[in-house]
């Protein structure tokens, strides 16, 4: 076991005020307020971002900071302008599918390029906000509108509205429908489900540099099965009949066109196989061409096409493929070129690395046993390339520079000790930083492109003032460390403990995700006031990250490859015994938590470990993967017609029985990620087997059970289940 560094503590007042669950929960936020949507102007004199109330943290609104003075003020008042309207069911599942289901007011905005004005889509209508303070309606159709941005020559405003694509001039004038098809089962301009849910691909159109032609998805959903979804709400229950595509189902057709703002449609050609995933496009910086990333089903395959958008023909520009027992990772870590070379990122050496493709050759950029998380500026004068990694270690992101006119020299930008993310504008002139440690909330500054901190955004320190500041007396610094799997490989973990007193042995709270893709969780950022409430609460907070998840190369990931719910147990119950062998630890009142893919662990680490621990909560989980999408599980686990055994294995319904310690059972009765159906169908094999446990469903809420009143409950619910079953057992 080896420990690992953490910075320091900030000093702590003399007072201390105990954490609650209202006020964790309540507003203002703790972590102290957190903009979001940061963007630079065109120009770069202004930095706009999206703001929660101070008596609404749920609520944002668009403000807007003078680069060269500092000050600020609001753009536009989310509470004046809007007009409260409910948004329409499939605004509300974007959002769902964005993550930002539990947000009001502005969720989004666009910046028109000429940055004389900003899109603002608020309450299902659009708005156009002028740096004046002048906000005008641009639109007013029930239904809503859908995907709205401004295009690159600011010239009209593009939206998708009843499932077809619009576009308007900026300056005013009426809307025209570029398509006529759309309705029932036909869309233009979104993206499908998986796009949205699994591909993060949240757009179906892509504007020309010239403004003068689209690039248009248009899927038919027909073939795709129907999932009656009741969303139970305390009121009544509204019934959708939504197409869900289950692993080993028919995906929704995918076709793309490149429209003329006359409407003329030309027919992109993707290939004589109608069976694959329109994974990205993006235009050529002359609008000369489209690049058209095309994914085969089983994902081992990417093509990169280049399309001529006067004819719709396509050739293949290079192809990347996966090994026998792998899959191939999407990315947006990419960057055309004005002189027509290609930055691109790939895992083909195990890691996530940087290339550049000039003329059919490619030449490494970067190397090394670390992962490129992403590409965030090129800056192609100086032959510079930014991106964020973890570098100096798995624990850490940093942003970096690459010089390609002096050897692709790397050198870091950021100060160590944190979690950082970034973002540049165009022109890779100036660097947004966000970051946070284990004890700091996350604050963004202005950055130099020589990573000199040029203004603090938002210092956010936590001093007098601050939300958190009345609870640091009490906050407990996060310790780290390493354990190694049963094959030999390191496994980090992370703990918060209460001041110990010498002899007693504390609960512990296990908390887990395990899964791939996005699945870290030890990391040196900031927790959240969650785990210091759990710990004031008595219990050590503990977790470890587990094989199968994200950031450590593909080695790493791929031990799930058709064996989920089998090696990440393993490695969550290396992490119970080394947490049990502490002496500081009660090995019989460990209790486990997790969300989603971790509501899923939960289940299997009950029934793979009986008597191991204490109790579990399951929030949300996925008990059969034949009930989840295509895109994600047949990515790991193949198609269930090819590799039943598989999923036999892997599903969480046929051990369900096998399962004698206390468990809790959490679901949305809305859920349309992981649909209900897989709750209830796990509580009809216990219930049909006797098998005690207890449940509680949270009618009307989704994947997300959260906000004002419902965060509370659940935590309630929680934590007497497990001050019940684990803390107060004798």
């Amino acid at each position: 076991m080896a420990a690992e560094a953490t910075p320091p503590a900030p000093a702590q007042p003399q007072g201390q005020q105990p954490l609650t669950l209202s006020r964790m929960f309540g507003s203002p936020d703790l972590a102290g307020p957190q903009p979001r949507a940061l963007q630079l102007s065109p120009d770069g004199t202004l930095l706009t971002s999206l703001r929660p109330r101070a008596d609404e943290k749920e609520r944002l609104d668009l403000w807007a900071r003078d680069t060269r003075t500092g000050a600020e003020r609001m753009l536009v008042d989310s509470r004046k302008v809007g007009s409260g309207a409910e948004l329409s069911e499939t605004e509300k599942m974007q959002r769902e599918r964005a993550r930002i289901a539990g947000s009001k007011g502005i969720v989004a905005y666009d910046w028109a390029p000429d940055g004389k004005s900003i899109l603002v889509p608020l309450d299902g209508d659009l708005y156009l906000a002028t740096l004046d303070g002048t906000v005008r309606k641009l639109t007013n159709q029930p239904g809503g509108q859908l995907n709205p941005t401004v295009s690159p020559n600011s010239g009209f405003i593009g939206f998708v509205r009843d499932q077809n694509l619009y576009v308007q001039p900026l300056a005013g004038g009426t809307p025209r429908a570029l398509t006529q098809d759309g309705g029932k089962t036909v869309h233009w301009g979104e993206a499908e489900f998986v796009a949205q849910e699994e591909m993060h691909r949240f757009t179906g159109y892509w504007w020309s540099p010239d403004d003068k032609r689209i690039a248009v998805e248009r899927f038919d959903e027909a073939p795709v099965g129907v999932v009656t979804r009741a969303a139970i709400g305390a009121n009544g229950t509204k019934v959708y009949d939504q197409r869900y595509p289950a692993a080993g189902t028919p995906n929704a057709l995918v076709d793309l066109y490149v429209v003329g703002l006359d409407g003329k449609q030309v027919k992109v050609d993707l290939g004589s196989n109608r069976d694959i995933y329109l994974a990205r496009v993006d235009w050529t910086p002359d609008g000369s061409a489209l690049l058209v990333q095309r994914q085969s089903r089983d994902q081992k395959t990417l093509d990169m096409l280049s399309v001529d958008p006067a004819t719709g023909a396509s050739k293949v520009l290079f192809t990347e493929k996966s090994g026998v027992r792998s899959w191939l990772n999407l990315s947006d870590a990419y960057r055309m070129l004005d002189d027509g070379s290609l930055i691109w990122s790939s895992e083909r050496t195990g890691y996530r690395q940087l290339y550049r493709y000039a003329k059919g050759k490619w030449t490494p950029l970067t190397h090394g046993d670390w992962v490129v998380e992403s590409l965030i500026g090129v800056d192609q004068a100086a032959g510079k390339v930014y991106f964020v990694a973890n570098k100096d270690g798995p624990l850490e992101q940093h942003v970096y520079a690459l010089d390609m006119k002096h050897g692709n020299a790397v050198t870091r930008l950021t100060e160590a000790g944190y979690w950082n993310t970034a973002t540049m504008d165009g022109a890779a002139s100036r660097i947004i930083v966000t970051r946070s440690s284990p004890n700091q909330p996350p604050q963004t500054y202005l950055a130099d492109t020589a990573g000199k901190r040029v203004a603090w955004i938002n210092e956010n320190a936590v001093v007098p003032g601050h939300p958190y500041y009345p609870y640091l007396a009490a906050h407990r610094s996060t310790q780290f460390g390493t354990i190694k799997a049963d094959d030999g490989t390191t496994l980090y973990y992370e703990m918060i403990t209460p001041k110990l007193e010498p002899g007693k042995k504390y609960p512990v709270f296990f908390q887990h995700y395990g899964g791939p893709g996005t699945g870290q969780q030890v990391m040196h950022n900031w927790l959240g006031a969650l785990p210091q409430y759990l710990v004031q609460h008595g219990y050590i907070f503990f977790q470890i990250d587990n094989r199968g998840s994200y950031n450590r190369g593909k080695a790493f990931e791929d031990q799930i490859y058709r064996a989920m719910g089998t090696v990440e147990v393993a490695d969550q119950l290396a992490g119970a015994k080394f947490i049990k062998s502490q002496p500081f630890v009660d090995p019989n009142k460990v209790a486990i938590y997790g969300w989603s893919y971790g509501g899923y662990m939960t289940l299997k680490m009950l029934e793979a470990n009986q008597g191991v621990y204490a109790a579990g909560v399951s929030g949300a989980p996925v008990t059969k993967w034949e009930l989840y999408d295509t895109h994600y599980t047949e990515r790991y686990m193949g198609s269930p017609t090819k590799d039943a055994a598989a999923y036999a294995k892997s599903d969480a319904l046929g051990d369900a029985t096998k399962i004698a310690d206390p468990l809790l059972l959490i679901h949305g009765m809305a859920d349309d990620n992981v649909v209900f159906e897989n709750s209830t169908a796990f509580a009809a094999e216990m219930q049909k087997n006797d098998r005690p446990f207890e449940m509680m469903f949270y009618p009307g809420y989704t994947h997300r059970v959260g906000g004002p009143g419902i965060s509370e409950h659940l935590w309630h619910t929680i934590l007497n289940f497990l001050d019940r079953n684990v803390k107060n057992k004798p």
